[in-house]
This record gives C-alpha cells, structure tokens and sequence, in this order.
C-alpha cells in the first residue's frame, strides 16, 4: 500500500505541475487551446465555474472512454476530477502579474508548456493510465484506424476549438502557439528528463489494486 500511496502522490504532483502550466497559459491571455476554449466558453455561459466545467467535462468523456473500451486508470480517474479544479485553484491564487506586452505573453505561454510537460513525466511515470482526453483520442483512432492518428487528432481538436469558440472562448496568436508548440516542449523536456512514454508499461485500476493487495500480503 505504500508503493500505492507513493504512485497517486506522483501523479497529484504531476497534475498539480501541469495545472500551473495551462494557468500560465491562460493567464497570458493570448488566447486559449483547444480544450481551455471550450471549458472557458462554457464557464462564460453557465453558473459553473472553469473548473467545475473542466471536471463535468473529464467524467463525461471518461464515460465515453469506458464506451469505447479503453483502458482506464486510477490516474486517468484523478485527472478527470481534480486537473480543472487544480487550474482553478491556480486561478483564483493568481500570484503572476498582467503581461505587459505580446512577448512577455508568448514567453508565459513558453514556460507553461514546459511545465505542461515536466508534469507529464511526473504522472506518466506513475504508469496509472493516461488522462480522459488522451483515452478519447485513442479510443476514436481506433475507430478509423486509415486515418493517421495525428490527423484525428486536428479534427478533434479543431471540434472542440470550434465549439469553444462559438460559446465564447478566446481565441488568438496563443492557440496556435499552445497547439503547435505543445509537442515540441513536451519533446524537450522529455530528452532533458531522460524520459520515454512510449516505454511505460500503463496499468487498469484493477491491475493497480491487485498489485497493492499483493504487496499486502506477508513475505
């Protein structure tokens, strides 16, 4: 059980990590990703707020991802419901101050993405599953597997960034830094941290607790 407790406190740090990284972005106030449009956009229309939109949003697709028989995770359930109340948390600290300019907009936009990543390396190395939007995104690749993943991924994006958009969401020079430029960042700080995702060997909740009453049970 301690093993257990020490793999759900990674990934807390991790998502906490990555939590502050969207606020960044969102702070610089450039405009917002995909999914943040979306989240804010609903905010803007309903009594919710970003992070309680955020969380509606993680259980609805997580419920999607269980439609779609992926797998899921103790990490992947942690993600859904406390990333968007982490950001809010962030939000409503708030300790940055206003950008003065586009540049100092840009490099804040920089630093969150780099800190996105960083607290990926800490979560995925937890090896709980991936978050509810990455289970979607995989679920629906394997449903048009002719469709190269990468490509799923624009279309979903650009459903989600279309959506936000019309109920409100920012959108500007910032989206496309936060779309195009995720990949990269993560890429940096994944060489730099010696880390490859491709290697971690993902477990279901069922796996994770078989595992923990294992290590329960005397030598």
């Amino acid at each position: 059980m301690r093993r257990l407790f020490i793999r759900i406190g990674q990934v807390l740090l991790g998502l906490l990590i990555f939590s502050l990284g969207v606020h960044l972005t969102i702070r610089a106030d450039l405009g917002l990703a995909p999914w943040d449009c979306l989240g804010m956009g609903l905010a803007g229309r309903t009594p919710l707020t970003y992070g309680a939109v955020m969380t509606v949003m993680g259980v609805v697709i997580l419920g999607i991802d269980l439609l779609l028989g992926e797998k899921i995770g103790l990490g992947t359930v942690i993600d859904a419901l406390l990333t968007g109340n982490f950001v809010q948390l962030f939000q409503w600290a708030d300790p940055f101050p206003e950008t003065p300019n586009v540049p100092a907009g840009l490099a804040m936009i920089a630093a969150g993405l780099l800190l996105m990543a960083l607290g990926q390396v800490f979560y995925m190395r937890a090896a709980m599953s991936c978050g509810p939007r990455d289970a979607l995104l995989v679920g629906l690749g394997k449903r048009v597997k002719r469709v190269p993943i990468g490509a799923v991924q624009v279309l979903l994006w650009g459903v989600v960034l279309g959506l936000g958009y019309a109920l409100g969401g920012k959108v500007g020079i910032g989206t496309l830094v936060t779309t195009f430029g995720g990949g990269p960042a993560a890429q940096l700080v994944f060489r730099l941290t010696r880390f490859e995702p491709r290697d971690v060997a993902h477990e279901s909740i069922a796996a994770t607790f078989k595992a923990a009453k294992a290590d329960c049970r005397p030598g």
